[in-house]
């Protein structure tokens, strides 16, 4: 299985070569910033599965959940690309919109559901946690 993706400008392309483990939407506040107000949705693979080729950003945080985060971003489009927590780092949430095939994955939790605005829409098909979901396994 190869599967494919990048940012809007194409500076930054990836190759995965691996299947997907899971793929979540998050609703804590952090992704809202990064979704420009919505969640954001993310599959997670094996770090060592991806191939990236162009440059990246690096922006860390500590997440709500208390892990230190990297958010791996477009220097040139500002595209949000990656996500990986410091204590699994074996593990990278790629943000499912940059997928080039996004119907190979569909979500299986919606998590962080105490924090949306009243507004948001959320798939009550979709299982939801408050918080934090376990580690992918």
């Amino acid at each position: 299985m190869e599967i494919t993706g990048g940012c809007l400008c194409k500076a930054v392309r990836y190759r995965i070569s691996a299947a997907p483990i899971v793929t979540r939407v998050c609703w804590c506040r952090l992704c809202q910033y990064v979704g420009a107000g919505g969640a954001t949705v993310n599959t997670c693979f094996p770090s060592s599965a991806i191939t990236v080729t162009g440059d990246l950003h690096d922006y860390c945080s500590v997440a709500d959940s208390g892990n230190v985060m990297h958010r791996r971003f477009c220097p040139v489009c500002g595209t949000h690309l990656f996500s990986e927590a410091e204590a699994r780092a074996h593990l990278r949430s790629v943000r499912t919109g940059t997928l080039d095939d996004r119907e190979i994955v569909k979500p299986a939790t919606t998590i962080w559901t105490s924090q949306p605005p009243t507004w948001a829409c959320i798939d009550t098909t979709v299982p939801r946690l408050e918080g934090q979901a376990p580690p992918a396994a």
